[in-house]
C-alpha cells in the first residue's frame, strides 16, 4: 500500500533504522535519531542504486513523489539517465555559479588591485561595492548579468541624487567585467554598453591658482 502523511509523521524511532515503502522504488527511512530520509531504490547498467530525495518533514510526501516521478523519467527515457549522474552535476553546476558570482569575481579583483592603491581610495571603493553594488547583483553568476540588470543599479544611486557616485560604481563595474572576461569568466563587458546612460555628471570648478 502507499505511504499517508499520517503514517510518515507518526514513524517513531527504533532500536535500528527501519522502512516504509510507498511505491515505484521510493521509501522512508527512519534513523534511531528520529531522522526521517527520502530514497529512492532504482537500478542502472544492471546494479542497484539509491538516490536520497530529502528529509522528512522538509521535503513532503507530495513533493517527493514529484522527485521520484522526474527520476523515473529519466531512467525511462530513450537513452536512458542515471538520476544520481545529474544530481551530482547539478550540484556541480550550483557551486560554479556561486564561485563565479560578481561579488566573489569582484572582491578577487579588488584584493588584486587594492595593495596599489592608497588605503582611502581603496576603502571608499569596497564601501561602493558593498552598499550599492553586492546587494543587487553580488550574488548574480558574473557572466549572466545584463546590460538591463546593471543600469538598474546605477539607477538606483542616481535616483538619491548621487550622479558621482554612480559614475564611479559603471567605472569600477567595468573594471569587473574586463578582470571576469581575462580570467575566463565572462565573455563580455555589459558596462561598456552603457557609455551614455547616465547623465554626465557635474563638474566641479575650482580657482585657479596664481
Amino acid at each position: 500500500m502507499p505511504l499517508t502523511d499520517t503514517a510518515a509523521r507518526n514513524a517513531r524511532p527504533r532500536e535500528k533504522a527501519y522502512r516504509l515503502t510507498d511505491e515505484k522504488g521510493m521509501y522512508l527511512e527512519v534513523h534511531p535519531s528520529g531522522s526521517k530520509y527520502w530514497r529512492l531504490k532504482y537500478r542502472f547498467a544492471g546494479r542497484e542504486k539509491r538516490l536520497a530525495l530529502g528529509v522528512y518533514p522538509d521535503v513532503s510526501l507530495k513533493a517527493v513523489r514529484d522527485k521520484r516521478d522526474a527520476a523515473r523519467k529519466l531512467l525511462s527515457a530513450e537513452t536512458p539517465v542515471d538520476p544520481a549522474v545529474v544530481r551530482k552535476a547539478q550540484k556541480a553546476g550550483l557551486h560554479d555559479r556561486a564561485a563565479n558570482s560578481f561579488e566573489v569575481v569582484a572582491r578577487e579583483w579588488f584584493e588584486k588591485h587594492s595593495q596599489k592603491w592608497v588605503a582611502g581610495h581603496a576603502g571608499k571603493i569596497i564601501s561602493r561595492l558593498e552598499r550599492d553594488v553586492f546587494p543587487w547583483i553580488g550574488s548574480r553568476p558574473v557572466a549572466e548579468i545584463t546590460p538591463s540588470e546593471l543600469l538598474g543599479v546605477l539607477l538606483r544611486i542616481e535616483n538619491r541624487s548621487a550622479l558621482d557616485t554612480a559614475h564611479r560604481a559603471h567605472q569600477n563595474c567595468g573594471q569587473i567585467f574586463r578582470y571576469a572576461i581575462a580570467t575566463q569568466r565572462a565573455d563580455r563587458n555589459p558596462a561598456a554598453d552603457l557609455r551614455g546612460a547616465l547623465p554626465p555628471a557635474r563638474e566641479t570648478h575650482y580657482a585657479s591658482i596664481k
